[in-house]
């Protein structure tokens, strides 16, 4: 598999190009056209710059209206931005979000955050709404003619990571490269685990609670296998849901492949 180029940014969690893969006829995606990162809102200006200067043209925020009130994207200069939640909620635990409940199932539990990540991602397939966003996404991305388009949602791997999925399955990316691509979240997210982990340490939190903690800031093949099973099941495989509960009908996906694969 190609190593998933990774951008030199400090400032944003799990920042990649999701170029170089080989879709298509053997053609290779593009680089410096589609981005994937986690929460923007402490962006450095030294960061922002280098986006600015790699092309960047279009943000796509996927996080909830709540956690971008909490947390909102930057503004930067010349660059559109669209909210496209592909849930209502937040889930993140955030400032001001009473967790006292899931929190308690968490330190009796060990595996109470598995679980509540498979249904999560068992409701990003099926939520008629999501699917909407999943539509709006890809519209923005085959529109896309100047510059490079960054899509995120808070850690850059549940919502970014199904986003992306879609995008290299249509670009003809190989199934198992889209697996290890997700999965590459893992790694580019082991050093936020370990600092979350040590703060709960300290916070003498128990080790069911802190292995909660671990699987809802990690992914897993059961999620992504969640994913398809689900879609498998309720609408006959990936090329079906796209077509038909997207609406991303053929011309809109070759006119994709067209601008995002090499010539």
């Amino acid at each position: 598999m190609t190593a998933p180029i990774v951008l030199p940014i400090k400032s944003v969690r799990n920042p990649r190009d999701v170029g170089g893969y080989v879709g298509s006829d053997g053609r290779k995606i593009r680089t410096h056209c589609l981005l994937r990162t986690g929460n923007m809102s402490e962006i450095t200006p030294a960061d922002e710059q280098f986006l600015l200067d790699y092309g960047l043209h279009t943000i796509i925020d996927l996080r909830s209206p709540a956690e971008c009130k909490k947390s909102p994207d930057k503004e930067l200069d010349n660059v559109e931005h669209y909210a496209c939640p592909l849930s209502a909620e937040d889930n993140t635990g955030g400032q001001g979000q009473n967790m006292s409940k899931e929190f308690a199932e968490y330190r009796k539990d060990q595996y109470a955050g598995f679980k509540l990540m498979c249904r999560r991602y068992h409701h990003h397939i099926l939520n008629k709404s999501a699917q909407q966003s999943f539509h709006h996404i890809i519209e923005l991305i085959a529109e896309n003619d100047d510059g490079a388009i960054l899509y995120h949602c808070s850690e850059g791997k549940d919502r970014t990571g199904l986003v992306t999925i879609i995008i290299l399955y249509i670009l003809g990316v190989d199934m198992e490269v889209i697996r290890q691509d997700y999965l590459y979240s893992n790694y580019m997210l082991n050093d936020y685990r370990a600092v979350r982990d040590q703060h709960f340490k300290q916070a003498g939190e128990n080790d069911n609670f802190r292995a909660n903690m671990r699987v809802l800031g990690s992914v897993a093949n059961s999620y992504f296998d969640t994913s398809l099973i689900t879609i498998n099941e309720n609408f006959g495989g990936l090329d079906s849901y796209i077509t038909n509960e997207l609406e991303i009908d053929d011309q809109m996906q070759e006119l994709i492949r067209e601008k995002y694969l090499e010539k």
